[in-house]
């Protein structure tokens, strides 16, 4: 029988500092999330469940490395964690899986289903792919091996789910133990009587294989760029996989990355699809025709994508298309903003889609639930000048758009201005420091991934526009 991993999301050692995780009124998400998988263990020790507890001491890397150790492709791993947030008026469970994988959202969708069976109470985020996080990705899900699946169990920001996860965590755990037992073996004991949460029905998946099975892995179609590819892709453990001459052939030079999930079949090596995203190759898959579809980066020069001192692609109508997708409130009061990034970045010879992108990471896609208000006119979290200063103010939209064009300017190179100067910190940029984006992290903000997440929204730009 397949076996289980379960590991808690934080309390191990990062950078040789123990990761305390959230810590809201009181609250250590560390604390909670050990105690809750220390619950999950006794049930499914009681069940007679064949599972694995990854030990507390290490870090998310080590973690990973442990589970891939002992574990196999037909193996179900868990991480558990909780969320924090600006808005404490958001709440609920969510389980990610990784991106274009039917079978890893089918696991998702029964792990927070069966939760909710328990606690029917809890808000329901749903089974989303990592994709949609914040760093546009989850090491969790994309490199461990056995099928991996991570749930945020709740908001700690939020006062109605902090008193459940601290009233009810033994219900958690029973939730997540019916998930397991029915993801393991195909049954679940019933939960107690009380208004269940119907479970999210499914599409059929065909079987697939694991290494080592007898059986062969199902063939797929590859289509690059429109055209089908002479050689056929495979489908393993739900992932879509492609030949490494197909690769090649892209000239990514991935034939040394260590992230790319690879197996070997038949005499013919294969890398899992998926991850070809994070090298700007869209992925995507067609069921009725059984067809991966990669389409590589259009309309932009060799190493663009990433460079600050470049032009943007996209049109204003493909920039209000993506705004209202992610809010769509946003265009009532931002009409114009559009076009005025397009404006203010072309004159400064800023890329305009680099700098969109990051007003929708700074504005959380202008719903402002951080400390910058929407009258501030401040799209890019700049902060003002002199002692207690607060965040900047601008009179107008066109302003702050300038504001933020100019900033990154000091950022990206040392030419001079063209508009006059409106940005309150632009003599304080050690000019030219940072000509890309990852090289934004830890300055203009703290967080080490703060480059990441903006390309993870800029990619989602040009995916939407059909540009990659």
């Amino acid at each position: 029988m397949a076996q289980i991993f379960i590991s808690a999301g934080h309390g191990g050692l990062e950078n040789g500092r123990r990761d305390p995780g959230f810590i809201v009124a009181g609250l250590v998400e560390a604390d909670i999330l050990i105690q809750i998988r220390d619950l999950l263990a006794e049930q499914l020790r009681e069940r007679k469940l064949p599972f694995q507890s990854v030990p507390d001491n290490l870090s998310q890397a080590q973690s990973i490395a442990w589970i891939n150790a002992r574990g196999n492709r037909e193996d179900i791993a868990l991480e558990i964690h909780l969320d924090s947030f600006a808005n404490t008026m958001a709440r609920g469970i969510t389980a990610y899986y990784i991106v274009n994988n039917a079978e890893r959202r089918r696991q998702a969708e029964t792990l927070v289903t069966k939760v909710l069976q328990r606690i029917p109470t809890l808000p329901d985020r749903g089974a989303q792919p990592d994709t949609n996080t914040a760093l546009g990705q989850l090491d969790f899900c994309r490199q461990t091996v056995p099928g991996a699946v991570l749930v945020e169990l709740g908001f700690l920001t939020n006062a109605e789910d902090r008193t459940l996860i601290q009233n009810r965590r033994r219900d958690y755990a029973l939730g997540l133990a019916d998930g397991l037992q029915t993801l393991l073996v195909g049954t679940s004991p019933s939960p107690a009587p009380q208004n269940p949460t119907p479970q999210t029905p499914t599409t059929p998946q065909a079987p697939t294989s694991t290494p080592g099975a007898t059986q062969p892995y199902p063939e797929i179609t590859i289509s690059l760029n429109g055209r089908i590819y002479g050689e056929r892709g495979v489908i393993a453990s739900g992932n879509a996989y492609l030949p490494v001459d197909l690769v090649d052939q892209l000239k990514l030079g991935l034939s040394q990355s260590s992230n790319i999930r690879r197996i070997t079949y038949r005499g013919i090596t294969y890398m899992r699809a998926v991850d070809l995203r994070e090298f700007n190759i869209a992925v995507s898959w067609d069921a009725t025709t059984r067809t991966l579809s990669l389409r590589s980066l259009t309309g932009l020069c060799p190493g663009q994508f990433d460079q600050i001192n470049s032009s943007g692609v996209t049109t204003e109508v493909q920039l209000k298309l993506f705004l209202k997708n992610s809010n769509d409130k946003a265009l009532g009061r931002y009409d114009e903003l559009p076009k005025l990034y397009r404006q203010e970045a072309s004159i400064e010879g800023i890329n305009y889609d680099i700098a969109f992108a990051q007003m929708c990471v700074e504005t959380g896609f202008l719903k402002f639930e951080g400390d910058v208000k929407p009258e501030q006119n401040n799209f890019a979290g700049l902060g003002g000048v002199g002692s207690g200063a607060q965040t900047a103010s601008f009179e107008t939209q066109t302003l702050g758009v300038r504001a933020h064009i100019q900033h990154l300017k000091a950022y990206a190179n040392t030419a001079p201005l063209v508009q006059e100067l409106v940005d309150p910190r632009f003599g304080f940029v050690t000019r030219g420091i940072a000509p890309l984006v990852d090289q934004l992290s830890g300055r203009w903000a703290a967080d080490p991934n703060y480059g990441t997440r903006i390309k993870a929204v800029l990619r989602q730009l040009y995916e939407s526009a059909g540009i990659l």
